[in-house]
């Protein structure tokens, strides 16, 4: 009687975004990314919000020119260094080296592997292979760019950050409901796809498509 009780609890529970079995903190990771937009970590995840509001401040309230706060910064950096290099024999802090300074090449491995990424799915997605999947990404690029109107480059960033360190939290707080109605919405999605693909979609001629290999 227990077993079936908790089998049909488990076929009633609305479908995870992350699967049923991983928490939210795996799903993004697991690592430093996940504790600061988690919370989990709220001295740094503090500071990057309350440094991000500066700048936002100070471009937007104050409209602080992007050259000049540039140049500031430089000249800031510059005189630190200048002085903590010439006056390393009176403190017992050492200089940063150069490679300090220097990005890895892990790093730049893992943003051109990134980019590679995007790119190929980029393909993918606009030779048509999957027309559903074509017209959706077509359909939402155009409502990214209608917003776009409305917002600067500089405010659309700010608001992307304040999403990403809000919406997990309250995702993590709220997340039976928020899987239910994500999984009622995916079902109606999907049937109103699934009529547009047998009406309209498949009706559209299509040339063959040669398969490429990526190494």
């Amino acid at each position: 009687m227990r077993g079936r009780s908790s089998s049909s609890y488990e076929s009633s529970k609305p479908r995870r975004f992350f699967g049923y079995d991983r928490s939210l903190h795996a799903a993004l990771g697991g690592g430093s990314l996940a504790d600061i937009m988690l919370w989990k970590d709220k001295k740094k995840t503090g500071a990057i919000v309350g440094a991000f509001t500066f700048i936002w401040f100070l471009f937007e309230g104050l409209e602080y020119p992007f050259v000049t706060l540039l140049c500031h910064l430089l000249l800031a950096a510059m005189l630190i260094l200048f002085l903590w290099y010439n006056a390393a024999g009176l403190i017992t802090w050492g200089p940063p080296g150069v490679h300090d300074l220097q990005i890895s090449e892990s790093t730049v491995r893992h943003f051109c592997a990134r980019v590679n990424w995007f790119l190929r799915k980029f393909y993918e997605i606009s030779i048509g292979r999957d027309l559903s999947l074509f017209f959706a990404t077509i359909a939402g690029l155009w409502i990214m760019s209608a917003i776009g109107n409305y917002f600067t480059t500089l405010n659309l960033m700010y608001f992307l950050l304040l999403c990403m360190v809000s919406l997990p939290v309250m995702y993590e707080r709220y997340e039976y409901e928020v899987d239910y109605l994500a999984s009622k919405g995916n079902q109606d999605l999907r049937r109103l796809m699934s009529t547009l693909d047998s009406t309209v979609l498949n009706k559209i001629p299509r040339g063959p498509v040669k398969e490429k290999k990526y190494k």
